[in-house]
């Protein structure tokens, strides 16, 4: 009999490293709950890891993974499946014939965050120690290169000096270009515990968005893009003149103040609060609030580091903790936030261009030998490495000849997608390595070798807060799918007689647990060293933070207390760099800065939180967001069609209304790849996604691209013709259906296609789904086109239902799941003018029983429809995804809730237990709760109102 068992592991996704108990039963992944041990989350866990399971069901184990390694017989061909013993010996020789004719300089890797520590070291030990290259780049440096050199320039090693026990201990907290509330919820959920338990907590939000987090602040700087560096000099010429800095601690553990003082001197608060479009007056607030608290505690993530300037902001905000002194003690510092699961890990390995092992420089000579001789090789590579946009733009140059790309998906994520399209068209040899088959990167892969899922390897993660968690598997790799390192592992072996004849073998590796303690070896003596640690300590007691040396008892949870720094003579630095604007100039072609920000229930590229339908429920399709006073003289309307555009590249969305958006602003998500929503550009071409308009412009010292600014123009589309189909699928259909429907996104001027969940009262089938396809065309779609449409979505049979107008180009084709009274929409596809039949889309949504309209659902839009009673509403936005629950439903709650906010706040989750689970939505749950007034005043209790 098979028994379920539960497998202690971390989550995939933020930073934030929250330990997950995974439930299996007979091989399969069935469930995970949040662990009530991991000092990281205490059991919680944000939308995203609670639906985890979602992603590993056995239908997309076999409809999306990478079951086998696969080789393309020439570019464009599918590719065909091979066993391991015939692809890497082949690909041996290919690797080991790019490096004899072009030398090893002509191979690149380019590896992820979301792989464990263990995976990068065999990848650095084979780029660096056996193919002699330092052109190994992780996707890491797209979010944490500028915090890595800030924390190096100013402080002197790559170490963030807080915990997250320390967010409990602040009395004021400065949240700078990060939005925890939806990018890192569980630390977020923490910092409102704090604040209920301690009302004096101050919270100080900087973003040029009006975020939930900010919303949540007592203070939000609203401050144009990048002008981060020209407020932390603002404020700290505010502190030096009112007197606030620590004149002793800045004599006693710091160099370089005077050039500091000198330069904010030209930065008064009234002309920095110029320069960043803020008063002058809470600038002076945050400065007061900062410096005068027993204890403050930044918070930054992407606003300061996807920036040509990155560098700089992050070391001007540690200025401003230096020169109060408000770091090295309890519920001060500051704090980076991880962006991916082991982007801490990557750099604790080295597996960027510019890290080496254990905070090595690979500049540094002695570091070189030092891991030589660890490794067991003779040298290590003298040449700089290229980092990731320079990687992509060397191969578009056709100097890397070869690159291995692993875990990461470039050709959505990277800046200036056509540039990197180019880059991996004229490479020699692609190869992917990943867990998924259909990623946008993997049509360019000429070789696809498929890489263990999370619930399915052995290793560990670093946290934001420096803590080693175990990665456990649950359950085995499906089809041929190895962990990461083993496939690095069996590559190098043949590889390694090609390379180094004779020699000894560096890849004799038989457990995750002998590559970690090589990179273990790596960091003894080193400010990160963990000696002390082992995988049997870390499985015995649980997640540790470094650095845990040789006879410690505990890791140690904050650094600098006793005010000496990791420089050579133990004082930090301060950094005296004047504010840039960002390098994307803003002019009259160009009139507003484009934003990407992030979904609340998405990650990254949604290459496997987009396999999760209802995690679409709250933002249900992609939409641009404009200030609304910018719309009107744009001629712009909610949800009409917009031409976004900048200097790289196009895209075609619809556009949304938000106050919370700045003036001359606008707000995209990152997540919305060429996928998801495409269409073609004014010459006819596919467009690539939000990063076709972003650009490669990078911060000089650390290299990471400007991701967060980009000049752009809105300017609105005439494309009368609209298409609208939906279809509900099950078993492998899910995934054939929705590639061909994503094929298909350029065949108009704008599309989208996203996933939908199944609601109740449809039946039981294997993963039902729905998939949702919305266009517009300037000229009506072809028939053959519609053809093709109606075929993938199987209307046809008995059950069909027809209309079409030849004469004005209008149809609409609707199949029923069933005869009778219970019959439901299964699919349909309607043809027409703007706003064609939309009811008969929510009619589909819902699920809700057809029987009742009748012949209306083949009539025209303009037919009366009054004695039919009113249509099919389009479906509620979902707030609350762990239970489900609608804004509509919330809103009809909260008409009988009534007292204090907080008390309509409790009694409303009393009712709908809305934001009990993850507590993602409690933001939103707070704004409605303003903007929602009680129906009647009365101190009755709320009483759950009818869904």
């Amino acid at each position: 009999m098979n028994e379920a068992k539960d497998t202690r592991s971390t989550c995939p996704y933020c930073g934030v490293g929250c330990g997950l108990i995974i439930e299996s039963v007979a091989g399969e992944i069935r469930g995970v709950r949040g662990d009530p041990e991991h000092p990281a989350n205490a059991g919680r866990l944000c939308s995203k890891g609670a639906t985890l399971h979602l992603t590993a069901t056995p239908l997309i184990q076999r409809s999306r993974r990478l079951l086998q390694p696969a080789w393309r017989p020439e570019r464009g061909a599918p590719a065909q499946a091979q066993r391991w013993d015939q692809t890497l010996p082949r690909l041996a020789e290919r690797l080991a014939e790019i490096h004899r004719s072009h030398g090893p300089d002509a191979i690149g890797f380019y590896i992820s965050g979301q792989l464990l520590t263990e995976d990068y070291h065999a990848f650095n030990k084979l780029a660096r120690g056996l193919v002699g290259t330092n052109n190994i780049d992780s996707n890491s440096r797209l979010c944490m290169s500028s915090a890595v050199v800030g924390y190096k320039q100013s402080l002197g090693a790559d170490a963030p000096p807080c915990c997250y026990e320390d967010i409990e201990q602040a009395g004021c907290v400065l949240i700078s270009g990060a939005n925890p509330a939806w990018a890192h919820p569980i630390l977020f959920r923490r910092m409102e515990a704090a604040r209920a338990a301690r009302p004096e907590m101050k919270i100080i939000v900087v973003d040029p968005r009006r975020t939930e987090s900010a919303e949540f602040a007592d203070l939000h700087l609203q401050i144009l893009p990048g002008s981060d560096v020209a407020l932390c000099l603002g404020l700290l010429h505010a502190c030096i003149w009112e007197g606030w800095i620590a004149e002793d601690f800045i004599a006693a553990h710091t160099e370089g103040f005077a050039a500091l003082k000198e330069l904010a001197r030209g930065y008064t608060p009234r002309e920095a609060a110029r320069l960043c479009g803020i008063q002058e007056a809470d600038l002076l607030t945050a400065a007061r609030w900062f410096a005068l608290s027993p204890a403050s505690l930044s918070l930054y993530c992407q606003g300061l580091n996807q920036s040509s300037s990155g560098s700089d902001k992050n070391s001007a905000l540690i200025n401003l903790h230096l020169a109060t002194a408000q770091i090295g003690r309890p519920g001060a510092g500051p704090f980076s936030l991880t962006g991916q699961p082991n982007a801490m890990g990557g750099r604790e390995a080295g597996g960027m261009a510019t890290l080496l092992p254990g905070h090595r420089d690979p500049a540094d000579a002695a570091h070189r030998a030092e891991i030589a001789a660890l490794w067991g090789v003779d040298a290590l590579p003298e040449r700089p490495g290229k980092s990731a946009v320079e990687l992509f733009e060397a191969a578009a140059r056709g100097e890397i000849k070869a690159l291995w790309i692993a875990c990461t998906n470039p050709a959505q994520s990277m800046p200036d997608q056509a540039l990197v399209r180019r880059a991996l068209e004229a490479c020699e040899l692609v190869i992917l390595q990943d867990c998924f088959a259909d990623t946008a990167t993997a049509p360019y892969a000429d070789v696809l070798l498929p890489a263990a899922g999370w619930g399915e390897k052995e290793g560990t993660v670093s946290n934001s807060e420096r803590r080693i968690s175990r990665v456990r598997a649950a359950i085995a790799p499906p089809g041929e799918a190895r962990p990461d390192w083993q496939i690095v592992r069996d590559l190098a072996q043949h590889l390694e007689p090609l390379l180094r004849p004779g020699r000894p073998g560096l890849f004799e590796f038989e457990r995750s647990e002998q590559l970690w303690l090589e990179h273990r070896a790596a960091t003894l003596g080193r400010d990160l060293d963990i000696g002390g640690l082992s995988y049997a300590l870390l499985d015995a007691q649980g997640p540790q933070q470094w650095p845990f040396p040789a006879g410690a008892l505990r890791g140690q949870a904050r650094l600098y207390q006793d005010g000496r720094f990791a420089t050579p003579d133990g004082r930090a630095r301060f950094i005296a760099r004047p504010w840039q604007a960002p390098r994307d100039k803003i002019d009259a072609k160009y009139p507003l800065g484009l934003n990407t920000g992030r979904l609340r229930e998405h990650w990254h590229g949604m290459s496997r939180s987009g396999q999760v339908p209802r995690l679409f429920g709250h933002e249900p399709r992609p939409l641009l967001r404009l200030n609304p006073q910018d719309m009107p003289r744009r001629g712009l309307a909610d949800g009409d069609l917009v031409r976004l555009s900048s200097r790289r590249g196009e895209m075609v969305l619809a556009v949304q209304g938000d106050a919370r958006v700045r003036p001359t602003l606008a707000d995209l998500p990152m997540h919305w790849g060429q996928d998801h929503v495409s269409g073609r550009d004014s010459q006819g071409r596919p467009l690539l996604g939000v990063n076709a308009l972003s650009q490669p412009a990078f911060c000089p010292d650390s290299r990471q691209p400007e991701l967060k600014f980009t000049a752009v123009a809105v300017h609105k589309l005439d494309l009368p013709w609209r298409l609208s189909a939906a279809a509900w699928v099950s078993g492998d259909a899910v995934a054939t259906v929705g590639r061909a429907l994503s094929a298909l996104l350029s065949e108009f001027d704008y599309a989208h296609c996203l996933p939908v969940a199944a609601p109740a009262g449809l039946p039981p089938e294997e993963g039902l789904q729905g998939w949702s396809l919305e266009a517009a065309s300037a000229a009506p779609v072809a028939p053959e086109l519609l053809r093709r449409i109606g075929d993938l979505l199987g209307l046809r049979g008995a059950r069909l239902l027809r209309y079409v107008d030849g004469q004005r180009g209008r149809s609409r084709l609707a199949l029923l799941d069933e005869g009778g009274h219970q019959a439901r929409l299964r699919a349909v596809l309607t043809v027409g003018s703007v706003g064609e039949g939309a009811w008969v889309q929510a009619l589909w949504r819902s699920a809700a029983l057809a029987a009742p309209y009748g012949r209306r659902l083949l009539e025209p839009a303009e037919v009366d429809l009054s004695d039919a009673g009113p249509p099919a509403a389009a479906p509620s936005p979902q707030v609350c995804n762990c239970l489900d629950v609608s804004e509509a439903r919330i809103r009809a709650q909260l008409a009988s809730c009534a007292g204090s906010p907080a008390e309509r706040l409790a009694a409303l989750q009393q009712a709908l237990a809305c934001g009990t689970q993850c507590g993602s939505c409690l933001p939103a749950l707070r704004r409605l709760e303003r903007s929602t007034a009680p129906a009647l005043v009365s101190s009755a209790p709320c009483l759950e109102s009818q869904p």
